[in-house]
């Protein structure tokens, strides 16, 4: 298999080398990351300043920009014109992306950048942000990869469907098994926290994330908790569809 490998955490954090050392056992990876941790950065593309990129080891680059810079850098100018990854691996990232953290996940947004240009993508997060067990990760992806031939999701349409994946920190013996599920729900985020540089000048960092709100059996939460892996399909279209007749009623009326 054919694997484009980012991530947000960078392209020193453990967890993409964990993943592309057992990627490239048995596939052809070629890794592109940030050159540095841009967690959060969702999907964001670097318009105004120009995109370097750095050789990291063998089929390996580091890129001065955000996740989504580093897959559409790939895809649309490191590959050769014949040559096209059969999915886009992002991760393994430190820290999990449950619920709503999805909105703000550059680890999620590099999969994303790949389902927009065309390609299956999957996006794996081990459920700590000092995970002591990434080879569980690894071995997640990979049992998932062995087996996605046998997956029937069309990729062809417009809301075509994104893997997202979480796992609990613990020795791949001690996971339960998979999960799909649906994103769970947080409360809303803590305040921002005001406080002085060492020059008197106020600063604000942001806010911790709120608790978890809607946890329920079936979501990505519950099933973290109960340390099973939670797979939950993602897709790209945001439209309410159904609000579309009830928007047009009122527009109409104007």
């Amino acid at each position: 298999m054919n694997i484009l490998l980012s991530n947000d955490d960078g392209f020193i954090a453990a967890g993409i080398n964990v993943l592309r050392d057992e990627l490239s056992k048995h596939n052809t990876v070629l890794t592109v990351s940030p050159d540095r941790d841009r967690s959060g950065a969702s999907n964001s593309l670097t318009l105004e300043t120009p995109l370097r990129i750095t050789e990291r080891g063998e089929q390996f680059y580091s890129v001065n920009g955000t996740p989504t810079d580093c897959v559409h850098l790939a895809l649309t100018g490191l590959y050769d014109d014949n040559v096209t990854p059969d999915i886009v691996v992002s991760g393994i990232n430190a820290g999990a992306n449950m619920g709503d953290d999805v909105i703000y996940s550059g680890t999620v947004a590099a999969a994303m950048e790949g389902r927009n240009l065309g390609l299956p993508a999957m996006a794996v997060s081990m459920a700590s942000y000092q995970p002591q067990h990434y080879s569980s990760g690894a071995q997640a992806v990979m049992t998932l990869l062995k087996n996605l031939s046998d997956l029937q999701l069309d990729n062809n349409d417009s809301t075509a469907t994104i893997l997202n994946i979480n796992v609990p920190d613990l020795p791949w013996q001690a996971i339960k098994g998979f999960q799909v599920t649906r994103l769970g729900k947080r409360h809303k985020a803590e305040p921002v926290i005001k406080t002085k540089d060492p020059r008197g000048d106020e600063i604000y960092w942001v806010g911790p994330v709120g608790e978890e709100a809607d946890a329920g059996e079936g979501t990505d939460f519950y099933a973290i908790q109960n340390q099973y892996i939670s797979v939950t399909p993602l897709h790209i279209d945001l439209t309410r569809y159904s609000s579309i007749d009830t928007l047009g009623d009122w527009l109409c009326a104007l």
